[in-house]
């Protein structure tokens, strides 16, 4: 909707959903005099209440036609990119991008509750709130943060207050792991999608292995003992010529606000120790759990181009290895990210263990701010 030129035009020109973004950029002058340091004043109104998320609904719902800028959006972009595909396997364009929006205005106010109110989050341990939510300091931070907002937002876009708003409390948090080294695809991860345009993949059993990522316990370890072990495994297995790539998966998690990338710190002992070449390996510094190592590396898989009907091959250590293939982890997958976004292949070894790809990895998780 930001990106596109005439998507763009069509929605600022529209007076009800201009009246909105004036609505919440008028919250911001108020609240920078009225609020004090009650912290929801500022917080509560930059949400999206369900009435207005109803009113944008309405709006796109008579906004839209096959034939025009929100039709093309949904037919080249929204559909293609896959970010929306359990939405798209069941309903026409038209309520697609309805179920969009409301999905993604409900993403808005759940960065709010728990980087601003305090709400826990779904992994309390590792992705709560940095401050304390009633303490004088933070109250004067969000005014910081209202204020600063107030003077960027210029523009007539329904969304942009209340997502600026919400990008700049994501900001104060620290907490910009789901951008690390983007765009991924020309920097850390350009040389191995390179190879992969050029790949005969008749040649290999597996399109790559994954590597699971194993955070340490203590703060100034890069790398723990079980990931470096993990490494060795993923490398023999390269080495053995199964697959011409390897996909390191974890990102900034254990322990909590770590400053060290699970996949980042295994990608650099894979090159300096164990002699992997670079091109070879695919970072995902994202996953924040193990149910999203599986989903990030089916989302690199597509977008490197790799066969999605080839088997792909997990190798870890034992007890994570057995821990993946249970059933007790597909319930997992179907309560944390709404789908299983694989399927299982045959073991191999206490280590070893084939999946398939399921292209529903590609779904966007909208109460994961920091791995959607």
């Amino acid at each position: 909707m930001e990106q596109l030129p005439d998507v763009r035009r069509l929605l600022e020109k529209d007076e009800v959903l201009k009246k909105l973004a004036e609505t919440k950029k008028e919250h911001l002058s108020r609240a920078l005099k009225d609020c004090g340091n009650q912290v929801p004043c500022y917080t509560a109104p930059m949400k999206f209440t369900p009435e207005e998320i109803q009113l944008v609904s309405e709006r796109l719902s008579t906004l839209y036609a096959p034939t025009n800028e929100l039709g093309t959006l949904v037919g080249q972009h929204l559909i293609p990119s896959g970010t929306y595909i359990l939405h798209a396997k069941a309903l026409p364009a038209e309520e697609l991008l309805i179920k969009a929006w409301e999905q993604d205005a409900n993403a808005v106010n759940h960065i709010l509750e728990v980087y601003a109110e305090g709400k826990k989050p779904n992994y309390p341990a590792i992705d709560s709130i940095a401050f304390k939510v009633h303490s004088k300091s933070f109250s004067t931070l969000v005014w910081d943060v209202t204020e600063m907002v107030r003077q960027e937002e210029k523009g007539a876009l329904f969304f942009r207050p209340s997502l600026a708003f919400a990008l700049r409390i994501l900001e104060v948090n620290d907490r910009s792991e789901a951008a690390d080294y983007e765009p991924m695809e020309t920097t850390v991860n350009g040389a191995a999608f390179s190879k992969a345009r050029k790949v005969d993949w008749k040649t290999y059993t597996y399109s790559l292995i994954l590597i699971p990522g194993a955070g340490p316990s203590n703060p100034d370890e890069a790398l723990s003992p079980g990931g470096k072990l993990r490494c060795r495994v993923g490398a023999l297995r390269y080495f053995d010529g199964v697959a011409p790539f390897i996909v390191v998966s974890g990102g900034r998690v254990h322990p909590y606000k770590t400053k060290y990338s699970e996949a980042y710190e295994m990608k650099k002992y894979l090159i300096n120790e164990l002699k992997v070449p670079e091109h070879a390996i695919i970072m995902d510094p994202h996953a924040r759990h193990t149910t999203t190592n599986l989903r990030n590396c089916v989302r690199l898989l597509y977008r490197a181009g790799m066969p999605v009907d080839k088997p792909c091959l997990v190798s870890t250590m034992r007890q994570q290895s057995y821990y993946i293939t249970r059933d007790l982890f597909e319930q997992r997958c179907l309560k944390e990210i709404g789908h299983i976004p694989y399927r299982l292949g045959n073991r191999l070894s206490d280590t070893d263990f084939e999946f398939y790809p399921v292209l529903d990895a590609l779904q966007i998780d909208n109460d994961e701010p920091l791995d959607p």
